[in-house]
Protein backbone atom coordinates (compact mmCIF):
# COMPACT_ATOMS: atom_id res chain seq x y z
CA UNK A 1 0.00 0.00 0.00
CA UNK A 2 2.83 1.80 0.36
CA UNK A 3 3.88 2.26 -3.31
CA UNK A 4 4.85 5.68 -4.59
CA UNK A 5 1.88 6.74 -6.31
CA UNK A 6 1.75 8.69 -9.84
CA UNK A 7 0.09 11.95 -7.65
CA UNK A 8 3.40 11.78 -5.12
CA UNK A 9 4.74 15.77 -4.30
CA UNK A 10 7.28 16.55 -2.26
CA UNK A 11 6.97 15.89 1.76
CA UNK A 12 6.53 18.68 4.01
CA UNK A 13 9.17 19.71 6.23
CA UNK A 14 8.27 20.61 10.10
CA UNK A 15 11.18 21.77 11.51
CA UNK A 16 12.47 22.54 14.76
CA UNK A 17 14.53 25.99 14.94
CA UNK A 18 16.70 26.57 18.46
CA UNK A 19 17.41 30.44 17.95
CA UNK A 20 17.21 30.31 14.64
CA UNK A 21 18.53 26.48 13.85
CA UNK A 22 17.08 23.72 12.52
CA UNK A 23 17.83 21.27 15.19
CA UNK A 24 15.27 18.58 13.76
CA UNK A 25 12.89 17.74 11.15
CA UNK A 26 9.38 15.65 10.77
CA UNK A 27 8.60 14.42 7.18
CA UNK A 28 4.66 14.69 6.28
CA UNK A 29 2.42 13.38 4.18
CA UNK A 30 -0.86 15.44 3.65
CA UNK A 31 -3.97 15.34 1.25
CA UNK A 32 -6.89 16.96 0.86
CA UNK A 33 -9.96 15.37 -0.94
CA UNK A 34 -13.68 15.81 -1.53
CA UNK A 35 -16.83 13.74 -0.37
CA UNK A 36 -16.58 11.79 -4.00
CA UNK A 37 -12.88 10.52 -3.24
CA UNK A 38 -11.26 12.88 -5.59
CA UNK A 39 -7.99 14.22 -4.33
CA UNK A 40 -7.35 18.04 -4.44
CA UNK A 41 -3.85 18.22 -3.84
CA UNK A 42 -1.38 16.54 -1.54
CA UNK A 43 1.74 17.13 -0.16
CA UNK A 44 3.29 13.13 -0.53
CA UNK A 45 2.16 10.23 -0.95
CA UNK A 46 -1.81 10.58 -1.10
CA UNK A 47 -1.94 6.76 -1.21
CA UNK A 48 0.34 6.46 1.75
CA UNK A 49 -1.11 3.40 3.87
CA UNK A 50 -1.25 3.35 7.30
CA UNK A 51 -3.38 2.78 10.68
CA UNK A 52 -6.15 5.53 10.88
CA UNK A 53 -5.95 5.08 14.83
CA UNK A 54 -8.41 7.37 16.83
CA UNK A 55 -9.67 9.45 13.78
CA UNK A 56 -11.78 6.43 12.96
CA UNK A 57 -13.65 7.37 16.40
CA UNK A 58 -16.20 9.80 14.81
CA UNK A 59 -17.12 6.81 12.44
CA UNK A 60 -17.03 4.01 14.76
CA UNK A 61 -19.75 6.18 16.95
CA UNK A 62 -22.39 6.05 13.06
CA UNK A 63 -23.47 2.60 15.68
CA UNK A 64 -24.77 3.83 17.96
CA UNK A 65 -26.87 6.09 15.73
CA UNK A 66 -28.13 3.76 13.28
CA UNK A 67 -29.01 0.74 15.46
CA UNK A 68 -31.24 3.49 17.52
CA UNK A 69 -29.05 3.04 20.42
CA UNK A 70 -28.84 6.76 21.40
CA UNK A 71 -32.51 7.12 21.40
CA UNK A 72 -33.04 3.76 22.99
CA UNK A 73 -31.15 4.94 26.01
CA UNK A 74 -32.10 8.52 26.15
CA UNK A 75 -28.58 9.24 25.33
CA UNK A 76 -27.72 13.27 24.19
CA UNK A 77 -25.14 15.08 21.90
CA UNK A 78 -22.67 15.35 24.88
CA UNK A 79 -22.80 11.49 25.19
CA UNK A 80 -22.08 11.37 21.31
CA UNK A 81 -19.77 14.05 21.83
CA UNK A 82 -17.59 11.83 24.60
CA UNK A 83 -18.56 8.74 22.16
CA UNK A 84 -15.78 10.10 19.91
CA UNK A 85 -13.13 11.75 22.04
CA UNK A 86 -9.85 10.71 22.74
CA UNK A 87 -10.63 12.75 26.21
CA UNK A 88 -7.93 13.55 28.83
CA UNK A 89 -9.45 11.80 31.99
CA UNK A 90 -10.78 15.22 33.65
CA UNK A 91 -13.77 14.67 35.83
CA UNK A 92 -16.52 16.05 33.82
CA UNK A 93 -15.36 13.60 30.88
CA UNK A 94 -14.96 10.48 32.63
CA UNK A 95 -18.62 11.19 34.12
CA UNK A 96 -19.94 11.96 30.90
CA UNK A 97 -18.49 8.52 29.95
CA UNK A 98 -19.93 6.43 32.66
CA UNK A 99 -23.51 8.35 32.24
CA UNK A 100 -23.44 5.64 28.78
CA UNK A 101 -23.20 2.78 31.26
CA UNK A 102 -25.61 4.08 33.92
CA UNK A 103 -28.46 4.78 31.33
CA UNK A 104 -27.77 1.41 29.29
CA UNK A 105 -27.47 -0.62 33.02
CA UNK A 106 -23.82 -1.86 32.17
CA UNK A 107 -20.94 -1.88 35.12
CA UNK A 108 -17.27 -0.44 34.42
CA UNK A 109 -16.12 -2.85 34.72
CA UNK A 110 -17.28 -4.64 31.10
CA UNK A 111 -15.17 -2.18 29.44
CA UNK A 112 -12.35 -3.45 27.91
CA UNK A 113 -9.70 -0.72 27.80
CA UNK A 114 -7.00 -0.34 29.93
CA UNK A 115 -6.78 1.53 33.56
CA UNK A 116 -3.94 4.01 32.85
CA UNK A 117 -1.03 4.51 34.98
CA UNK A 118 -2.28 5.88 38.80
CA UNK A 119 -6.05 5.18 37.97
CA UNK A 120 -8.62 3.47 39.75
CA UNK A 121 -10.69 2.75 36.55
CA UNK A 122 -10.87 2.17 32.96
CA UNK A 123 -13.30 5.34 32.57
CA UNK A 124 -10.26 7.35 33.00
CA UNK A 125 -8.64 5.76 29.34
CA UNK A 126 -8.31 8.35 26.66
CA UNK A 127 -10.43 6.03 24.66
CA UNK A 128 -13.48 5.16 27.06
CA UNK A 129 -16.47 6.70 25.82
CA UNK A 130 -15.66 4.62 22.87
CA UNK A 131 -15.82 1.87 24.48
CA UNK A 132 -18.80 2.67 26.50
CA UNK A 133 -20.56 3.52 23.59
CA UNK A 134 -20.16 0.23 21.82
CA UNK A 135 -21.02 -1.74 24.88
CA UNK A 136 -24.48 0.43 24.88
CA UNK A 137 -24.72 -0.95 21.29
CA UNK A 138 -24.15 -4.00 22.05
CA UNK A 139 -26.53 -3.89 25.00
CA UNK A 140 -29.30 -2.61 23.23
CA UNK A 141 -29.26 -5.26 20.13
CA UNK A 142 -28.56 -8.11 22.53
CA UNK A 143 -25.25 -9.27 22.33
CA UNK A 144 -22.65 -10.60 23.84
CA UNK A 145 -20.81 -7.45 26.11
CA UNK A 146 -18.11 -10.49 26.18
CA UNK A 147 -15.29 -10.11 23.45
CA UNK A 148 -16.93 -6.81 21.81
CA UNK A 149 -13.87 -6.20 20.19
CA UNK A 150 -13.05 -8.60 18.68
CA UNK A 151 -12.88 -8.48 15.20
CA UNK A 152 -15.52 -11.08 14.26
CA UNK A 153 -17.83 -9.84 17.02
CA UNK A 154 -21.08 -8.67 15.25
CA UNK A 155 -20.51 -5.49 16.66
CA UNK A 156 -17.16 -4.70 14.79
CA UNK A 157 -18.67 -6.40 11.89
CA UNK A 158 -21.31 -3.81 11.64
CA UNK A 159 -18.74 -0.85 12.60
CA UNK A 160 -16.60 -2.05 9.52
CA UNK A 161 -19.94 -2.15 7.22
CA UNK A 162 -20.46 1.08 7.60
CA UNK A 163 -17.19 2.38 7.10
CA UNK A 164 -16.84 0.46 4.44
CA UNK A 165 -20.04 1.58 2.70
CA UNK A 166 -18.45 5.29 3.10
CA UNK A 167 -15.05 4.60 1.38
CA UNK A 168 -16.73 2.36 -0.88
CA UNK A 169 -14.78 -0.73 -0.76
CA UNK A 170 -15.50 -3.98 0.39
CA UNK A 171 -15.36 -4.98 3.89
CA UNK A 172 -13.03 -7.95 3.98
CA UNK A 173 -10.60 -5.93 2.16
CA UNK A 174 -9.68 -3.65 5.12
CA UNK A 175 -6.73 -4.90 7.10
CA UNK A 176 -7.44 -4.71 10.60
CA UNK A 177 -5.39 -4.61 13.60
CA UNK A 178 -5.88 -3.82 17.56
CA UNK A 179 -5.24 -0.11 18.64
CA UNK A 180 -3.71 0.33 21.82
CA UNK A 181 -7.13 0.16 23.77
CA UNK A 182 -7.82 -3.49 22.15
CA UNK A 183 -10.40 -1.86 19.93
CA UNK A 184 -9.74 -3.04 15.94
CA UNK A 185 -7.90 -0.03 14.18
CA UNK A 186 -7.67 -0.41 10.48
CA UNK A 187 -4.78 0.50 7.44
CA UNK A 188 -5.90 3.16 4.93
CA UNK A 189 -4.57 5.49 2.36
CA UNK A 190 -4.72 8.88 3.66
CA UNK A 191 -6.92 10.07 1.04
CA UNK A 192 -9.57 7.30 1.92
CA UNK A 193 -8.70 8.97 5.56
CA UNK A 194 -9.67 12.76 4.13
CA UNK A 195 -12.44 11.12 2.08
CA UNK A 196 -13.84 9.92 5.66
CA UNK A 197 -13.65 13.29 6.83
CA UNK A 198 -15.32 15.24 3.89
CA UNK A 199 -17.84 12.88 4.48
CA UNK A 200 -18.33 13.58 7.77
CA UNK A 201 -18.21 17.19 7.01
CA UNK A 202 -20.28 17.65 4.20
CA UNK A 203 -24.27 17.11 5.64
CA UNK A 204 -25.33 14.83 3.16
CA UNK A 205 -26.08 12.18 5.43
CA UNK A 206 -28.04 13.11 9.18
CA UNK A 207 -26.15 10.23 11.04
CA UNK A 208 -22.79 12.04 10.60
CA UNK A 209 -24.62 15.46 10.73
CA UNK A 210 -25.56 14.51 14.25
CA UNK A 211 -21.93 13.57 14.70
CA UNK A 212 -20.93 16.69 13.70
CA UNK A 213 -23.18 18.77 15.84
CA UNK A 214 -22.14 16.76 19.05
CA UNK A 215 -18.55 16.90 18.55
CA UNK A 216 -18.14 20.88 17.32
CA UNK A 217 -21.24 22.10 20.21
CA UNK A 218 -19.30 20.00 23.02
CA UNK A 219 -15.70 20.54 21.46
CA UNK A 220 -14.17 20.46 25.45
CA UNK A 221 -15.53 16.75 25.51
CA UNK A 222 -13.26 15.57 22.29
CA UNK A 223 -9.81 16.07 24.04
CA UNK A 224 -9.58 18.59 26.40
CA UNK A 225 -8.99 22.38 27.71
CA UNK A 226 -5.64 22.24 26.67
CA UNK A 227 -6.13 19.62 23.35
CA UNK A 228 -5.35 20.27 19.77
CA UNK A 229 -8.72 19.28 18.45
CA UNK A 230 -10.71 21.16 21.13
CA UNK A 231 -8.99 24.31 20.87
CA UNK A 232 -9.64 24.21 16.60
CA UNK A 233 -13.44 22.84 17.07
CA UNK A 234 -13.79 26.14 19.54
CA UNK A 235 -11.56 29.01 17.96
CA UNK A 236 -13.41 28.15 14.22
CA UNK A 237 -16.88 28.16 15.81
CA UNK A 238 -17.87 25.23 14.38
CA UNK A 239 -16.64 25.65 10.76
CA UNK A 240 -14.44 23.16 11.48
CA UNK A 241 -14.37 18.97 13.04
CA UNK A 242 -10.92 17.61 14.13
CA UNK A 243 -10.08 14.26 15.09
CA UNK A 244 -6.41 13.19 16.05
CA UNK A 245 -4.89 9.81 15.82
CA UNK A 246 -1.65 8.46 17.64
CA UNK A 247 1.47 7.96 16.03
CA UNK A 248 1.22 11.48 13.90
CA UNK A 249 -2.39 11.33 12.39
CA UNK A 250 -4.50 14.42 12.28
CA UNK A 251 -7.75 14.74 10.39
CA UNK A 252 -9.93 17.54 9.35
CA UNK A 253 -13.26 18.35 7.78
CA UNK A 254 -14.46 21.94 6.46
CA UNK A 255 -18.13 21.70 7.67
CA UNK A 256 -20.79 22.23 4.95
CA UNK A 257 -18.25 21.99 2.42
CA UNK A 258 -17.51 18.45 1.74
CA UNK A 259 -13.22 18.85 1.71
CA UNK A 260 -11.52 16.73 3.87
CA UNK A 261 -7.73 16.76 5.01
CA UNK A 262 -5.00 13.68 6.16
CA UNK A 263 -1.81 14.24 7.89
CA UNK A 264 0.70 11.38 8.92
CA UNK A 265 3.38 12.11 10.30
CA UNK A 266 6.37 9.66 8.89
CA UNK A 267 8.25 9.28 12.54
CA UNK A 268 4.39 9.86 14.82
CA UNK A 269 5.92 13.27 16.07
CA UNK A 270 2.93 14.36 17.76
CA UNK A 271 4.12 18.29 18.05
CA UNK A 272 4.62 18.02 14.13
CA UNK A 273 1.57 17.01 13.26
CA UNK A 274 -0.36 19.93 15.13
CA UNK A 275 1.97 22.24 13.26
CA UNK A 276 1.55 20.85 10.11
CA UNK A 277 -2.77 21.18 10.53
CA UNK A 278 -2.46 24.62 11.66
CA UNK A 279 0.03 25.50 8.22
CA UNK A 280 -2.55 23.76 6.12
CA UNK A 281 -5.22 24.81 7.51
CA UNK A 282 -3.78 28.40 6.91
CA UNK A 283 -2.95 27.73 3.20
CA UNK A 284 -6.16 26.16 2.23
CA UNK A 285 -7.43 29.26 4.12
CA UNK A 286 -9.60 27.41 6.26
CA UNK A 287 -8.94 29.36 9.34
CA UNK A 288 -8.84 33.54 9.96
CA UNK A 289 -5.52 35.22 10.82
CA UNK A 290 -6.59 35.28 14.94
CA UNK A 291 -7.16 31.63 14.78
CA UNK A 292 -3.71 30.66 13.58
CA UNK A 293 -2.30 32.80 15.45
CA UNK A 294 -3.92 31.72 18.83
CA UNK A 295 -2.97 28.12 17.35
CA UNK A 296 0.73 28.73 16.26
CA UNK A 297 1.13 30.50 19.57
CA UNK A 298 -0.20 27.00 21.67
CA UNK A 299 0.91 24.42 18.83
CA UNK A 300 4.32 26.01 17.60
CA UNK A 301 6.12 27.91 20.17
CA UNK A 302 7.64 25.06 21.98
CA UNK A 303 9.40 27.37 24.40
CA UNK A 304 11.69 30.30 25.38
CA UNK A 305 14.12 29.45 22.79
CA UNK A 306 12.65 27.22 20.28
CA UNK A 307 9.42 27.35 17.46
CA UNK A 308 8.45 25.08 14.95
CA UNK A 309 8.70 25.91 11.06
CA UNK A 310 6.46 24.15 7.88
CA UNK A 311 8.67 24.04 5.00
CA UNK A 312 6.62 23.01 2.07
CA UNK A 313 3.62 23.59 0.03
CA UNK A 314 0.51 21.63 -1.07
CA UNK A 315 0.40 20.68 -4.79
CA UNK A 316 -2.90 21.11 -6.72
CA UNK A 317 -4.04 18.33 -8.77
Amino acid sequence: MNRVSRQSSSLLNVQLLREGIVESTHKVHAVACDSRGRTLANAGDPEFGTFIRSALKPFQALAVLTTGTLDHFHLTDKDLAIICSSHQGNIEQVRQAFNILWRCDVEPGALQCPTPDGKSTPLAHNCSGKHAGMLAVCKQQGWSLDGYVGRSHPLQKLIIKQIAELIGMPADEFICAHDDCSAPTYLMQLSQMATLFAKLASGDNLQLERIIRAMTHYPMLISGPAGFDSQLMQLSQGDLVSKSGAEGIQCIGRVGDGMGIAIKVVDGSKRAKYAAAVYLLKQLGWIEPDVSEALEEQFMLIGKYSRLEVVGDLSTV
